[in-house]
């Protein structure tokens, strides 16, 4: 078990931020990272729609095996992550409840802001996770669905590094625009009066920088990717199925998008090159569970291409 890579994935490219940060927790691990790009994003999708693709792609990583399931997506986690615990064999760890966590230990006058994608926003998964640890703080939440796409359209301008990007976006702030849309998200957040706010979609921490400037330095920003690490660590070393020090680490990348641009969009996030990452055909993990496991309406449609 121990020299099991870690299985981690995401609507898309967003989820590199949380595994960037579980290679620097644990730089003796593999990991096979899946991005689900061609059908990103999840945030405006049903939820049972979204539970589905939570079964395929953990079906897809158990199956490679892997030693644990990080739901390196915040719209995922809160569609899925119980389903996806009761089905998988192995640990399955969400970005939800880590990002509560830090959330409810930093702030001090118990009023938490939350911005995320619809799906997330609507489920009141932060809500919920936050009031288990500290029933005392009010959560204020706000879907933020533009955010990703000013991400996803600013990964694909130009060949630069990401440290290029965001120094272009610190510009793109003082743009009417950009400025006019931040306000309408994040002021009623301001006017409630949070000292914390959770940035509740893994494309966010790449916005970090604006998002601040807008919200101001008494708020403390709070991103689940370094504490979804930690509790990625602290699980596997209960376990004693951390990675031997002496252990050959691999990585491996895979995509329902294009594989080419995928590599080359997930180097900006990452800071370092891909070496490759391959495609996997929807049809192929459409297959991977059978039709009474599945929620959505496709379920007959899929069932007739698997046979």
């Amino acid at each position: 078990m121990r020299e099991l890579p870690i299985g981690i994935f995401d609507s898309g490219l967003g989820g590199l931020t949380v595994a960037g940060e579980i290679v620097r927790a644990l730089p003796g691990e593999s990991m096979v990272y899946f991005g689900d790009t061609a059908r990103c994003p999840y945030g405006p999708r049903d939820q049972d729609e979204v539970r589905d693709f939570v079964l395929q792609i953990g079906t897809w990583l158990s199956l490679r095996p892997v030693k644990l399931i990080v739901i390196a997506c915040n719209t995922a986690t809160a569609a899925g992550l119980e389903l996806a615990k009761r089905t998988f064999d192995v640990p399955v760890i969400g970005v939800v409840e880590p990002g509560a966590c830090a959330a409810v230990q930093t702030t001090v006058n118990k009023r938490v802001g939350v911005i995320g994608t619809v799906g997330t926003v609507d489920s009141g998964a932060y809500s919920a996770a936050v009031r288990a640890l500290d029933a005392e703080v009010t959560v204020f939440s706000v879907a933020t669905p533009r955010f990703v796409d000013v991400v996803e359209q600013g990964l694909r301008l130009g060949d630069g590094t990401l440290e290029d990007w965001l120094a272009e976006m610190g510009d793109v702030y003082i743009r009417p625009s950009f400025y006019e849309m931040a306000r309408h998200y994040l002021d009623p957040l301001k006017r409630s009066g949070i000292d914390t706010l959770v940035l509740g979609c893994t494309h966010f921490p790449l916005l970090a920088g604006p998002i601040q400037q807008v919200v101001g330095p008494k708020v403390r920003l709070i991103s689940s990717a370094g504490e979804t690490a930690r509790e990625v660590a602290e699980v596997l070393s209960t376990l004693g199925h951390l990675a031997d020090s002496d252990a050959e680490r691999t990585e491996v990348f895979a995509t329902t998008g294009d594989a080419e641009e995928f590599a080359r969009l997930g180097a900006r996030v990452l800071g370092r090159p891909l070496a490759s990452a391959q495609h996997v055909d929807l049809a192929e993990l459409e297959c991977l569970v059978p039709p009474e496991r599945r929620s959505n309406a496709a379920a007959s449609d899929e069932e007739e291409t698997c046979v």
